[in-house]
């Protein structure tokens, strides 16, 4: 059976998110800014038509905003982890089969349905437009590397209007794509490909085999095979299973005193654990970093400390208990404190959690249940509902977020209201 690949791709997806529930944006600026507000992260074709770039600093393209009118927002996670999840949904509604690239990327796997593959993807592409808001482009090709030719084509180009299939076209579209632009090749590789006369799609296409597997790794023999049209890439249907689960945050202002870290240190470590918990997992590994601000513009100092679980958990309070010992451990009075990061790691499933003679474990039923009640209220009446004291109520430090968008799709409160 000949295979046949797609690939949905979200577009401009953080400013999309924005746009669902304010409608006046419509053809109107959007940027997202980073975390504390600090640099542009997402912008809408608008955005980026008037000359802001990703990953600019905010107050750089102030004069832009202003004249321009330009509509900023602080990032909402929450709100577009929501959305991705809801376009993930119907994907797998249209498709039986489906891999979840990234938050605002999918492949599908077309082989077999007896459609027309670009009739199908625009029914598609319509039907997420109209379920759920978020416009996106979807590439098709015989290989996965085609396929996301094909969407960033999709995306670029007017006449696509939004689907583009790759499939008995290559002759014409690798050579219009830079080397640099094709999946799997990084900027290390780019440039060496470059420095030898590489520029292409299509040149990489057309380049040895040994000389592929010698120079780019068994890893870029696949990217060259796929460009020719031999599927190499399989779908990955299953998530493959987390090895770390990391939660961090740069602190909205300076952070001298130690309460102040213990309670972002256990808001962050509550988190972590919510993560692990949602994947049925516990963790035997926990490791808690705390960054100081630089001193006189030089590398900042990074302190870490870690320690091994004796039983494997995800009941938050043993862990937030383990992460206020291991940040008392390296904390040092004095310095301003500019971030502090937790890091559950050794996860196993819950499953299989291997006893220990000398530690009562805190995964029984009781346990299990409490985190389970606490996950469920927080999941049906928003984020942080129910959260520990540890984890602090005014929160200082938190991060800026000055531009934030309701929670639309997470919160009751933040529900719009219809007059």
């Amino acid at each position: 059976m000949e295979t046949c690949f797609a690939l949905v791709d979200c577009n401009n997806f953080y400013a999309s998110c924005e746009r669902i529930f304010n409608p006046k944006l419509a053809g109107r600026p959007v940027v997202v800014l980073s975390n504390n507000d600090g640099c542009v992260i997402a912008r809408s074709e608008e955005a980026k038509a008037i000359g802001i770039r990703m990953g600019q600093p905010v107050f750089e393209c102030q004069r832009l905003i202003l004249t321009h009118g330009v509509h900023v927002y602080s990032s909402n996670y929450s709100l577009y982890g929501d959305i991705s999840r809801r376009v993930m949904d119907v994907l797998r509604l249209s498709c039986p089969d489906v891999e979840v690239y990234s938050i605002d990327e999918a492949f599908l796997n077309l082989a077999g349905i007896p459609r027309n593959p670009e009739d199908y993807c625009r029914e598609i592409r319509d039907r997420v437009k109209k379920w759920v808001g978020v416009p996106v482009s979807i590439g098709i090709g015989p290989t996965k590397t085609l396929a996301k030719a094909g969407a960033r084509i999709a995306k670029k180009s007017a006449a696509a209007e939004g689907v583009f299939d790759t499939t008995g076209r290559t002759g014409d579209i690798l050579p219009s794509i830079d080397v640099e632009d094709v999946w799997g090749i990084g900027r290390r590789y780019a440039r060496m490909l470059r420095s030898r006369g590489v520029l292409t799609a299509f040149d990489l296409s057309r380049v040895n085999d040994e000389w592929a597997r010698k120079h780019l790794t068994v890893t870029g023999l696949r990217t060259v095979l796929e460009l020719r049209g031999t599927s190499c890439i399989p779908l990955d249907e299953a998530e493959a299973p987390a090895r770390s689960i990391v939660c961090s945050r740069s602190f909205g202002r300076r952070v001298y005193h130690l309460d102040e870290l213990h309670e972002a240190a256990a808001a962050y470590t509550a988190r972590a654990a919510e993560k692990l918990r949602t994947k049925k997992s516990a963790a035997s590994f926990i490791e808690v970093m705390l960054i100081e601000f630089p001193f006189n513009e030089g590398f900042p100092a990074t302190h870490i400390a870690s320690m091994d679980i004796p039983t494997a958990t995800s009941y938050t309070p043993e862990l937030m208990g383990y992460a206020k010992a291991l940040l008392s451990r390296i904390y040092r009075k004095g310095p301003a404190y500019r971030k502090v990061g937790i890091m559950l790691a050794g996860i196993v499933p819950r499953g299989r959690i291997q006893s220990n003679l000398f530690h009562e474990s805190r995964e029984g039923p009781k346990e299990l249940g409490l985190m389970e009640a606490l996950d469920r209220i927080n999941a049906r009446f928003g984020r942080g509902t129910l959260r520990f004291a540890a984890a602090g109520f005014e929160r200082p430090w938190w991060m800026r977020q000055a531009r934030k968008s309701p929670l639309f799709t997470t919160s009751w409160s933040d529900l719009p209201r219809v007059r």
